[in-house]
């Protein structure tokens, strides 16, 4: 059994999806994971999937150094319109929301009343690799990896 940074209030009406040692770059993942909060998990596909397309944009908000502007950025929000399209990262997160679709339908659960209620990206250990130089030195290489968390709960609609 994992053990998970935040637990559901109640885990019958909610669904989890992990993914742990992802080869992928940590802060184009977490601008990512960060645009598609609060979404549901519909709008949260067809986001990502107009990421890949090059149709929309995501907004980078903390590791935006060296980051240019865009139309598409400032069109979600983001005063100053800084944003890319990590296609790779738009690629693993949208496998994340694929498998917790999968789970919401293994547990009975509606996937259309679905929303992202809690998403985490961790740095995970950095995998180590070594290159040779000139003169007969060796040099080390590190290559970046991350851990998920994505928890999904049901839309409660309070009618009167």
């Amino acid at each position: 059994m994992v053990k998970y940074s935040k637990e559901p209030e109640n885990p019958t009406k909610s669904c989890k999806a992990r993914g742990s040692d992802l080869r992928v770059h940590f802060k184009n993942t977490r601008e990512t994971a960060f645009s598609i909060r609060k979404l549901s998990l519909v709008k949260a596909k067809s986001y990502l999937e107009d990421v890949i397309a090059h149709k929309q944009a995501i907004p980078f908000r903390r590791f935006c150094r060296g980051v240019g502007r865009t139309a598409q950025a400032k069109n979600r929000g983001h005063p100053n319109g800084q944003g890319r399209w990590p296609a790779k990262s738009a690629k693993f997160v949208l496998d994340l929301l694929k498998n917790a679709e999968s789970n919401a339908e293994v547990k009975g659960l509606d996937v259309d009343a679905l929303y992202i209620s809690h998403i985490q990206v961790n740095q995970a250990q950095k995998q180590r690799r070594r290159t040779y130089r000139a003169h007969g030195r060796i040099n080390r290489m590190f290559s970046s990896s991350l851990s998920f968390l994505c928890l999904y709960h049901l839309r409660c609609l309070v009618l009167c």
